[in-house]
């Protein structure tokens, strides 16, 4: 864990990493130079952090524009790997590497396993894919920074992941929700969970609710408080930028590695701590392509105060959703996280939902698909969804049609799972 144990001890570290990433990207970067000129800044202007507000953004379209070695910092001989998002949008966000910057990611991702309460003892299984997305490679120079072993199965082939859980008596999985679910339902399916020896999930890549959580538990046998939230972006690094603790009272990140701002999208300015705005982080340590206050697009709030385990590591909540995620309904703009904080307030239903958008004659329409949770009485399915409707319309301003359907009637998926189906056609 680092080394300061004060806010003034980070804060002194941010404002030195500040400070040397400016310095860099100005003698480094022919882009980042052009924009700092352009916004009137020089290095010396960096004297406290709150000089941070007047550095230029950076977005995604930046990193496409610049394919392949978008922000590159350094020469290209100093680099030593790339990684990249999946491209889904345009060229592939790639992120540049050097030697230190591996050494860093390593150190930055061995910390989760420590909040996580994770001695070298244990036995970490990591399903992730390897290759240009950073997960794989990411997880498992975190394991081996740790200490911990680490059982490399990459993504998929669940029958596989089940032998070896039992073989290998894999102590730690770290997976989507999507896949700790389908994981989940196979054990019980074929009946091995009194072989296995797992304790604790760590999860990430996509939204998933407390209803989740405590459905993937009841599976494993596990107890929901030793599931584990992991964010992370290919843009800073990969997984691993931090771990919510055993008190589970939000994300513990690696402030000295990077800084987050939070802000509102529209007017660029922060918000009140505590209220939800755009996540904007700055690194604070990346040779090869740093970054100087990148728009996420997520949407995410700091939580204030100390966490009662004491450490001095701030925290910021699960991410909310992205702020290119936006539903536009009747008019209101919603985010499927909501939807998912509405089904999570019943305990008739599961976590398995989908969002299904249509137009009919000129009108929109909204219908919620929730899974029955197995033990549930069907009976009670009309009244609970006029319940979830009310609540829909009170919490998020909508009113849609909910369907309460058998448990299981939903895909799953390894990877994240689809949860928006929009079949509007001329939508704006």
């Amino acid at each position: 864990m680092p080394t300061f144990t004060t806010d003034e001890d980070l804060k002194a570290a941010q404002l030195e990493g500040l400070k040397w990433t400016v310095n860099h990207v100005w003698n480094g970067s022919d882009f980042y130079r052009e924009r700092l000129q352009a916004a009137g800044v020089k290095p010396e202007d960096i004297q406290t952090l709150d000089d941070i507000r007047r550095l230029p953004f950076i977005d995604a379209y930046d990193l496409r524009e610049q394919y392949p070695f978008p922000l590159l910092s350094v020469p290209v001989e100093d680099l030593v790997r790339v990684h990249a998002s999946s491209g889904t949008t345009g060229k592939r966000k790639v992120m540049c590497y050097t030697r230190k910057d591996l050494d860093d990611y390593r150190k930055m991702f061995a910390r989760v396993w420590e909040l996580a309460g994770c001695t070298r003892a244990d036995r970490i299984q990591n399903p992730n894919g390897y290759g240009l997305w950073t997960a794989g490679s990411g997880f498992q120079a975190g394991i081996e920074e740790f200490g911990a072993l680490c059982i490399p199965t990459g993504p998929g082939q669940v029958d596989l992941q089940l032998e070896l859980l039992v073989d290998f008596k894999t102590t730690v999985y770290c997976s989507t929700a999507s896949m700790a679910l389908l994981l989940g339902e196979k054990v019980a399916e074929v009946g091995i969970v009194g072989q296995l020896s797992l304790k604790k999930l760590v999860m990430g890549s996509e939204l998933h609710s407390r209803a989740m959580d405590e459905r993937i538990a009841g599976l494993l046998k596990l107890d929901p408080n030793e599931i584990y939230d992991i964010p992370g972006m290919t843009e800073m690094y990969g997984p691993g930028t931090g771990l919510d603790c055993h008190y589970h009272t939000g994300i513990h990140y690696s402030a000295d590695y990077f800084i987050i701002e939070f802000l509102n999208p529209k007017t660029l300015e922060p918000v009140p701590e505590g209220e939800p705005g755009e996540m904007v982080v700055t690194s604070l340590k990346k040779e090869g392509s740093p970054l100087v206050r990148y728009r996420t697009h997520d949407l995410c709030r700091a939580i204030p105060g100390r966490c009662p385990c004491g450490r001095v590591l701030p925290r910021h909540d699960k991410i909310m959703g992205r702020t290119d995620d936006m539903i536009i309904f009747k008019a209101t703009n919603i985010y499927p996280g909501q939807i998912q904080a509405v089904l999570g307030k019943f305990e008739h239903v599961g976590s398995e939902y989908n969002i299904i958008l249509d137009r009919r004659e000129g009108k929109d329409s909204m219908t919620i698909l929730v899974e029955r949770e197995p033990e549930a009485d069907p009976a009670a399915d009309e009244t609970v969804a006029k319940a979830i409707v009310r609540q829909t319309k009170a919490d998020v301003m909508v009113t849609p049609s909910v369907q309460i359907v058998d448990y299981g009637t939903l895909a799953r998926s390894e990877r994240k799972s689809k949860r928006v189906f929009d079949n509007r056609q001329d939508w704006q």
